[in-house]
């Protein structure tokens, strides 16, 4: 970047590197310098151009899921280009298309880590995640919410030509929690899929679900977006507010994904599967969910979760979308707006995904 404001200065040691960060829980977050590591024999730099708001990153933010490690920089929807490479750097050149995702090294040993799902890491320490986590350098990881980032070149992924850079930030968060389930429980032809939501991470199931070939239906609370839900995909959108949709739905789904971070009535959903059908969990409420397991039982039904996915699937994920065309809808912000964002994602006015156009940072 040639903004003044985003040079980047490197010392024997360290990169200094300007960035959005708060300082503390849940204040807002403004300019500031962070420290990265020096480029090391496998990593790259990467030039951010765009990275994602994602509601985990206000959770985050607010120690909304446990003690957090401030300053604080979030983001993990990371799009951008190779602007330096290590001396052993082998997968990329400078100019590359690349993104990361939510993690940025993991134990490289477990059984999870060889099977390509380094997201589920059981080594010590487990996934390192893009921020507010330890990196094994010693270092505090800081995210995509700064001018540029260094990573090991194993944990970055191509981003395909096809793909514009903005559009594709949020898929390496959002586009692939709910690829990944979608994938793993078989979205295909001859299926029907339900999305539960249809915000940053359900608009992503709708698009993706309806791309595998799969029968999609939306239920949400209301039929406020219901226009918005039927262009992106949707072949039905259903109201669960209206009681009629529990019981002229009952028994019709073979998948089920619960984007929604709220205390919902999971029986009543269980209820919408076919025989041998599974509700997939993939938004995370602050507090406990609970259900009566008879739905379960009267349908030999599943209740799952998932979270993210490995590189090699998240890889995949961005050549399906390259293929189909499919990127995040989105609303690009300039930095300085980045606490408004979380206010107006909070109070539900995105649709349906806000990226920061990294220069302005």
């Amino acid at each position: 970047m040639t903004n003044e404001t985003n040079e980047t200065t490197q010392n024997a040691a360290t990169r200094t590197v300007t960035a959005y960060a708060a300082q503390q829980p849940d204040a807002p977050l403004a300019r500031t310098t962070v420290t990265r590591r020096a480029v090391g024999e496998h990593d790259i730099v990467i030039d951010i151009h765009y990275s994602g708001i994602c509601h985990s990153d206000i959770h985050q933010v607010g120690e909304d899921w446990g003690t957090g490690i401030f300053p604080m920089v979030p983001g993990h929807e990371i799009a951008g280009v190779v602007s330096e490479v290590g001396p052993g750097v082998t997968r990329w050149k400078v100019g590359d298309r690349v993104g990361v995702g939510c993690f940025v090294d993991s134990c490289r040993e477990c059984d999870n880590c060889e099977a390509g799902l380094q997201q589920y890491c059981t080594g010590e320490g487990g996934a390192v995640f893009t921020y507010n986590a330890m990196g094994k350098d010693g270092l505090p990881t800081y995210g995509g919410y700064a001018a540029e980032l260094v990573v090991d070149e194993a944990y970055a992924l191509s981003i395909p030509d096809s793909l514009p850079l903005d559009v594709a930030a949020p898929l390496l968060c959002a586009g692939i929690t709910l690829y990944s389930p979608l994938a793993h429980w078989g979205a295909g032809p001859g299926k029907k899929v339900a999305i539960v939501g249809l915000g940053g991470l359900g608009h992503m199931g709708v698009k993706i679900a309806h791309a595998m070939g799969a029968e999609v239906t939306v239920l949400s609370q209301s039929l406020r977006k219901r226009e918005d839900g039927l262009k992106l995909g949707a072949d039905h959108y259903r109201a669960t507010s209206d009681p009629a949709t529990f019981t002229e739905l009952a028994g019709s789904f073979d998948l089920i994904v619960n984007t929604v971070s709220a205390d919902l009535d999971l029986s009543a959903y269980v209820g919408l599967l076919r025989t041998d059908g599974t509700l997939v969990q993939v938004g995370m409420p602050e507090k406990p969910l609970t259900m009566h397991p008879y739905p379960l039982a009267t349908g030999r039904r599943s209740l799952a979760g998932s979270m993210i996915g490995g590189l090699p699937e998240t890889q995949e994920m961005l050549d399906f979308c390259g293929e189909h065309g499919i990127g995040a809808e989105i609303e690009v912000i300039r930095a300085e707006q980045i606490n408004e964002a979380y206010q107006r994602v909070l109070a539900g006015d995105v649709r349906f995904r806000f990226v920061i156009d990294a220069s302005t940072i």
